[in-house]
């Protein structure tokens, strides 16, 4: 995750002065066949067959989890280690395993303390020549320092929850869709460098330093002119106790979405979790895809409270292990997206 909520009121200030605020009537919505015109068929018309209903796979939160632990096993997952490069191998293998198109989209990025950072973001796509898609995504480095800890704050964290939890529900996906196709195109995407930017509350504007994968992306698109219905961005989605509020970034630009993804939640008695709540703007992976590729996206991402910053308590601290990770959480955020990816090919949702 990446800034602090002192943050998040100049990230809110910035994507009201970029004019987002009219993807409200321009970017193109969800929307189910009680929404859409039907005409009646006629000779030159046949009538359309129905779509085929395909029950949602039971999300496995085991094979979450152990997808998480060999994240972590790698150790931290900076850009410009070992362990960051060998992660990136295995989270493209393991994609192409479950036999999802990969593209591994490289670039080098300036860091804010100088020196430059190689960088890969991890494009996986499901059906990848369907025109109808969606797109789902999580961050996958770890955060270059404890900058939130009381010791050994210039040591790296293993990032196990921040980064490390979202794309283990994304491989999970990845691996169910396999075994439940569906009629629909799906991009998993795995963003780097998001968790490597400057946090110093010093009244300066440095949300650019942030969310470098997805800057990158979001101005070079692996397909020219992508536009998904609709995407959700899973930021810290492992912690135990678990609270998403409807993010203030993704209310402003995206509300009916947040309504469509809570009512998904809701239906499957997480109404506790998914809570009909406000919360505050986060500078996050979202905001510069809304911002630069004005594409719909909303930002999944647990702000149970009870800290300074409003985050876990974990949050950027050498506490972010295996042991922050709650498989139950798992499971929830795992069903939730594939209730809006199987929902979404029955057009129900």
């Amino acid at each position: 995750m990446s800034l602090q909520i002192s943050r998040q009121k100049i990230a809110f200030t910035v994507l009201v002065l970029f004019g987002v605020s009219y993807l409200f009537i321009s970017l193109p919505r969800c929307t189910s066949d009680k929404d859409k015109p039907n005409p009646q068929p006629t000779a030159s018309q046949p009538a359309q067959p129905p779509v085929q209903q395909v029950a949602p796979p039971a999300f496995n939160a085991d094979s979450a989890y152990h997808f998480v632990k060999k994240q972590v096993d790698f150790g931290p997952r900076v850009p410009n280690t070992e362990a960051h490069r060998k992660c990136a191998a295995w989270i493209a293998g393991t994609f192409k395993k479950h036999g999802l198109t990969v593209i591994e989209q490289k670039f080098q990025a300036p860091h804010f303390k100088g020196g430059t950072f190689d960088c890969v973001n991890i494009i996986a796509q499901y059906n990848p020549e369907n025109p109808r898609r969606i797109l789902l995504a999580a961050h996958w480095d770890s955060r270059f320092q404890a900058d939130q800890d009381t010791k050994d704050k210039t040591k790296p964290i293993l990032g196990a929850d921040d980064g490390g939890s979202g794309v283990g529900v994304l491989l999970e996906i990845a691996r169910l869709l396999k075994e439940q196709p569906v009629d629909i195109g799906v991009d998993l995407i795995c963003f780097d460098a998001e968790d490597q930017g400057n946090d110093a509350d010093d009244g300066q504007d440095h949300s650019k330093t942030w969310c470098l994968g997805a800057q990158h992306w979001s101005k070079n698109l692996h397909r020219p002119g992508y536009m998904p219905a609709f995407g959700i961005l899973l930021d810290m989605v492992g912690g135990a106790n678990p609270k998403f509020q409807k993010e203030g970034i993704s209310m402003q630009a995206a509300p009916g979405i947040v309504q469509k993804v809570w009512s998904v939640a809701a239906s499957l008695g997480y109404s506790n979790v998914f809570v009909e709540e406000m919360g505050a703007p986060v500078t996050d992976d979202h905001y510069f895809i809304i911002t630069n590729a004005r594409i719909p996206i909303i930002d999944v991402i647990s702000r149970p409270g009870g800290t300074r910053s409003g985050f876990v308590p974990h949050w950027h601290t050498h506490d972010d292990d295996m042991d922050a990770i709650d498989k139950n959480t798992l499971r929830i955020v795992g069903e939730v997206c594939l209730g809006a990816i199987y929902r979404t090919h029955n057009g129900t949702l």
